[in-house]
């Protein structure tokens, strides 16, 4: 299903995208070297905790997706998984110990160790 006129725009309380995010989303996608595609943000049963995130480019536009523009990044959600990400924000980290992006979630009661689910 494919709709764009149903798109709506993210609050202030929507997903935030750090500068450092943005940067490195922007880089994969001229990487790609294709303009159509959108960081797609979504939330999906699994996990240790219950919910697990999912990152991943898409350029699919879905019926109820919220959509928002960090300097030409688009980042896309759908409508399902808008609610468990109100208010998050996504950082690139790239540090010796660490490199990838990392989701601080005000909606997440608990997570795994590993950090890559949460209820």
């Amino acid at each position: 299903m494919s709709v764009s006129d149903e798109t709506s725009t993210v609050t202030d309380d929507g997903i935030i995208l750090s500068d450092a995010a943005a940067a490195k989303v922007k880089a994969l996608l001229d990487q790609e070297g294709r303009d159509d595609l959108a960081l797609r943000v979504a939330v999906q049963p699994g996990g240790c905790s219950g919910l697990r995130y999912q990152l991943f480019f898409d350029e699919r536009s879905l019926d109820g997706d919220v959509v928002k523009d960090f300097g030409g990044v688009k980042v896309v959600t759908d409508r399902m998984s808008a609610p468990y990400l109100g208010g998050a924000s996504i950082d690139f980290v790239d540090t010796i110990e660490k490199q990838g992006f990392t989701i601080d979630n005000p909606n997440a009661t608990g997570s795994c160790a590993c950090g890559d689910s949460f209820n």
